[in-house]
């Protein structure tokens, strides 16, 4: 397995009265892929300035080549992918890769 870490950064924008609802479904996902062997972390996070948003950080060992043609593919994520519509209005990913990091060991940057 690659020795490289990539980070994926996604908000929600979670439809009014649906965020608890959401984050329940959200956190059955992480369960499931917490089993992934790639997978090293997820942190999911309200916004205090967005209450409607929920954020999850997610860790992983590889790429985002690898991530796309191993983890996204998996049958809960397929699953998963088509319940979004009725949870949530807009979704923004952000592809990372760590270079630096302190109070934690998380990555291996």
């Amino acid at each position: 397995m690659s020795n490289q870490q990539v980070q994926l950064n996604i908000r929600f924008k979670v439809k009014p009265g649906k965020k608890e609802e959401f984050r329940r479904e959200l956190s059955s996902l992480i369960e499931e892929m917490s089993s992934e062997k790639a997978f090293i972390s997820a942190i999911v996070s309200d916004d205090l300035d967005q209450p409607d948003d929920l954020i999850i950080y997610e860790t992983w060992q590889g790429t985002r080549d690898s991530w796309l043609a191993e983890e996204f593919i998996k049958p809960y994520r397929k699953d998963y992918e088509r319940t979004l519509g009725d949870f949530i209005v807009d979704r923004s990913v952000s592809w990372l890769q760590p270079k630096g990091e302190w109070g934690s060991h998380i990555t291996n940057a």
